[in-house]
C-alpha cells in the first residue's frame, strides 16, 4: 500500500449511526489530512459507495447486518479496481485468530474504544510512513 498523494477520502462503515459519527469525529481530530468523510451502514452499502467515488481509507466495523466486515473485506480484495484501498478495522473483536485473518487480508486493526492517536498510528503503519 502506498501513501495517498493528497487529503484522504474516508469511508466509515458501521451499522450503528452513533458509532459512525464518533469514528468520523475521531478522524477529524486525528490530524490526518481529510478531504471528506462518507458513511455506510453495512458492507453492501460500502461496496456501492466505493464503486461510486474514490476512497483512500475505509474504517470498518465487523459485526453488521446484510454484509459483515470480514465478508466486505474479502470482496474488496477480490475486486481488481478496489483491492488496494486502505482498510482499518475498528472493532471490539477479541479473537486473535480473526484479527490475524483480517491482517492477512491487508487490513489494519484498532480496538474500540480507541483514541485518534491509535487510529493515526495504524493508518501510518499501513502506508509505511511515520506519524
Amino acid at each position: 500500500m502506498t501513501a495517498p498523494a493528497g487529503p484522504l477520502e474516508v469511508l466509515v462503515v458501521d451499522d450503528n449511526r452513533i458509532m459512525r459519527d464518533m469514528v468520523a469525529r475521531s478522524v477529524a481530530m486525528s490530524g490526518l489530512p481529510i478531504a471528506q468523510v462518507r458513511q455506510a451502514a453495512d458492507g453492501r452499502q460500502a461496496l456501492e459507495a466505493l464503486r461510486s467515488g474514490w476512497t483512500d481509507l475505509v474504517l470498518l466495523d465487523l459485526n453488521m447486518p446484510v454484509m459483515d466486515g470480514e465478508t466486505f473485506l474479502r470482496e474488496l480484495r477480490a475486486d481488481t479496481a478496489l483491492r488496494d484501498t486502505l482498510v482499518v478495522v475498528v472493532s471490539t473483536e477479541s479473537s486473535g485468530a480473526r484479527i490475524e485473518r483480517l491482517r492477512a487480508l491487508g487490513a489494519g486493526f484498532v480496538h474500540k474504544p480507541f483514541t485518534p492517536e491509535a487510529l493515526v498510528g495504524e493508518v501510518h503503519r499501513l502506508i509505511g510512513g511515520t506519524p
